[in-house]
């Protein structure tokens, strides 16, 4: 059986890293699925024999120029290290040093020439040599490292050590800002483990012991005083307390909580005793599948980075081939000065580097992943980030999506005995159910003092309602257009029917065998942010819609409100075909926003399914996206972080092209040097990565988000 293995790779700190290490490391005999995720300096494969993978694995990242430890977070504390003090901060040092030494000795001894300078230039590239022949060695000639290494040796046999030794000077620099950049980005997500306390207090037999929070498993209650963090998920038992879920959710307004609510790890207790019985274990809790969520989503690639990894496969070729080009054939062609030619085709392979190109797109998907996270608005990966804010249309779900999703009984018509008669024979049915209308009808016989009744053969129909036997008899709790279906349903009867849903209730027909009973009506009212949800979407141009399984003339009641289209009396799976037609018919991605259980069908249907489920284990893992809040709001801030995301990453590719296509006509009329032409890649990969870093300061939910991101560059 296949054995799961983490590592932490140091240095690894851009795509063109990713990709190398993941070549070699897939070519080891015995490992099997291997996943790199650059960002976060995780390798992770899968090996029969985990001892000789370990060993393998080490010696081939080694060899290709990178730090290894086995474990997630890795032994190397590069993270905590000053710049000067990581690996890449020594190489800017030996390489300033040498290359200071070889002007202090230029100037004092003249006679040596250009030899202190080759040295200054050769010594520093010797750690690039190896990476570049330990690249080629695994079937990556065409490397970062092997245009610097080709430059530089270049430089030096054309008798130009001086610019060659500020090269490796500054390409060094571009590799340690890179490094920087992305430790912070990694800092980012990782600040979410920071909320976890190390400790807790469990209680045994009515006392308090301290024991480490890692050890807790689900069952065990916990005392948690004010101001102290809850160390895990779990339902508090006794007490009442304002919890602060800023950590977990970005959510800043303190919640209420009472007994029978859920409470997120990470959390903080702002003023009541509570006890709280654990639900789920380290490993499990809301904080770790964040982290999870957010790594497996930046390990993705979207279709952009994708074709972005596919176009410099050719295109690292193609500038050798270019440089070559510039070096030989105007000489052969026009007689030109063999020297002149040759600086400008080395200078041409420097412009070239396809570094700032290849981490245009990643470094701004992370960084996007990463604030979404923050912000309670969780993405599983690059492509949904990319579909979401291409999206025209957006169906969502009425109950506890646009709706509280928590309906109370307003009515009860008998048709055929008593109210209460009516009540407690479809409370009998529904008991056990976790439909938001069978526990509005189960709350309004449980505050009118009704006896449960004896039941038996509870079966549920998905869309159409619920039947049991009741005291010997059949019992249905129906739709009306499902009970019609069933009985003979009297005029009286639907014209009370036709009544109720023209004030936008929700009405079920209770039925004892085939003869109708009577009716109970119930109403689920708006979200507070519903109204003004609608209209932010229509803002940025994109189509909401109602899908229903309620009937029309409820449906209708609750989208004139909203001022939006809709389509009632849906099955569900009448919304997964209403989803793939609109879908077919507009030739534009399509959303879906339901509560991530009975939407599911939907949900997949769509081209991004959006799950409101509060952070619930379905609402995790059914959609592309998840809310944790349960805030309409939420869908166009998720919308606007795609569309920021996505500018970022236009930005970021044109100023990496723009650059490079700038210095490469300078080049060409013999104005850029070759120092000159490193500070175009180099410059172009900081720039690139700053803009990535702005959006993590971008604030989705912001009313005027473009002037968040103009403040997030002050």
């Amino acid at each position: 059986m296949d054995k799961k293995l983490e590592f932490f790779v140091e240095g690894m700190d851009c795509p063109s890293c990713a990709e190398k290490i993941e070549t070699a490391v897939k070519a080891l005999p015995g490992v099997g699925e291997t996943r790199v995720n650059y960002s976060r300096s995780r390798l992770e494969l899968t090996s029969p024999d985990q001892l000789k993978a370990v060993d393998a694995v080490t010696n081939a990242v080694r060899k290709l120029g990178y730090g290894i430890s086995e474990g997630a977070q890795g032994k190397s504390g590069d993270e905590k290290k000053a710049w000067y003090q990581t690996a890449k901060g020594k190489q800017v040092l030996l390489a300033g040093s040498v290359l200071a030494i070889a002007v202090i000795i230029s100037l004092i001894l003249p006679a040596t020439g250009r030899v202190p300078f080759a040295l200054a230039a050769l010594i520093p590239l010797l750690p690039f040599l190896r990476k570049a022949w330990a690249g080629t060695r695994v079937g990556q000639p065409f490397t970062i490292e092997t245009l610097v290494s080709l430059a530089v040796v270049g430089a030096v046999l054309i008798g130009e050590s001086l610019e060659a030794g500020v090269v490796v000077f500054l390409f060094s620099i571009g590799e340690l800002l890179e490094s920087v950049a992305a430790a912070r980005a990694r800092r980012g997500v990782e600040a979410l483990a920071a909320f976890m306390p190390k400790v807790a207090l469990l209680v045994t037999d009515d006392r308090t012991v301290e024991v480490p929070a890692a050890d807790l498993v689900p069952g065990q209650i916990v005392e948690i005083r004010p101001g102290s963090r809850v160390p895990a998920d779990g339902m508090i038992l006794t007490g009442e307390s304002s919890i602060d879920e800023s950590p977990v959710t970005g959510e800043s307004v303190p919640v209420d909580k009472v007994p029978g609510d859920n409470l997120y790890a990470g959390s903080i207790n702002a003023d009541g005793l509570i006890r709280l019985e654990v639900t789920k274990s380290a490993a499990d809790n809301m904080i770790a599948r964040i982290l999870q969520m957010v790594e497996e989503a930046e390990a993705s690639k979207s279709p952009t980075a994708r074709f972005i990894d596919r176009f410099s496969r050719y295109y690292t070729p193609a500038v050798i081939l270019v440089s070559t080009a510039v070096v030989v054939l105007p000489p052969l062609l026009t007689g030109a000065s063999w020297e002149e030619w040759a600086y400008k085709g080395l200078a041409i392979l420097l412009i070239g580097c396809p570094c700032a190109l290849v981490l245009s797109t990643p470094a701004a998907i992370t960084s996007g992943i990463a604030t979404g996270a923050r912000h309670g608005l969780l993405v599983k990966g690059g492509a949904a980030l990319e579909t979401i804010g291409r999206v025209k249309f957006i169906a969502f779900d009425k109950t506890g999506t646009l709706t509280a999703g928590t309906p109370r009984v307003t009515d009860i018509a008998a048709f055929g005995g008593e109210s209460k008669r009516v009540l407690s024979l479809a409370a009998a049915v529904e008991a056990g159910s976790s439909h938001p209308l069978a526990l509005a009808i189960g709350d309004e016989a449980e505050s009118r003092g009704l006896d449960p009744l004896r039941t038996t053969d509870h079966q549920a129909q998905r869309g159409k309602g619920a039947w049991a036997l009741v005291e010997g008899v059949k019992v249905t709790v129906a739709s009306p257009r499902h009970a019609r279906t069933l009985a003979n349903i009297p005029k009286e009867m639907n014209e009370k029917i036709g009544e109720l849903e023209a004030l936008g209730k929700t009405v079920v027909v209770v039925l004892r065998g085939v003869l109708p009973l009577g009716l109970i009506a119930m109403r689920d009212e708006l979200r507070a942010d519903s109204k003004t949800s609608m209209a932010a979407l229509r803002k940025l141009k994109v189509r909401p819609i109602m899908l229903t399984g309620d009937n029309a003339r409820a449906a209708a009641a609750l989208a004139n409100e909203l001022k939006i289209e809709f389509k009632a009396e849906l099955l569900p799976d009448d919304k997964l075909e209403w989803i793939k037609n609109l879908a077919t018919d507009s030739k534009a991605p399509v959303g879906m926003v339901g509560d991530g259980i009975n939407d599911a069908p939907a949900l997949a249907q769509a081209d991004v399914g959006i799950s409101m489920g509060g952070g619930t284990d379905v609402a995790l893992e059914t959609a592309d996206a998840a809310l944790l809040h349960e805030r309409v709001g939420d869908v166009p801030a998720l919308i606007r972080l795609s569309r920021a995301t996505m500018a970022n990453i236009h930005q970021n590719i044109a100023l990496a092209l723009g650059l490079k296509a700038v210095f490469l006509v300078t080049t060409l009329l013999g104005v850029t040097s070759l120092w000159m032409a490193i500070m175009a890649d180099t410059g172009a990969t900081v720039l690139v990565t700053i803009n990535a870093l702005r959006l993590l300061s971008f604030d989705p939910k912001a009313i005027e988000p473009l002037h968040s991101m103009r403040k997030s560059l002050h």
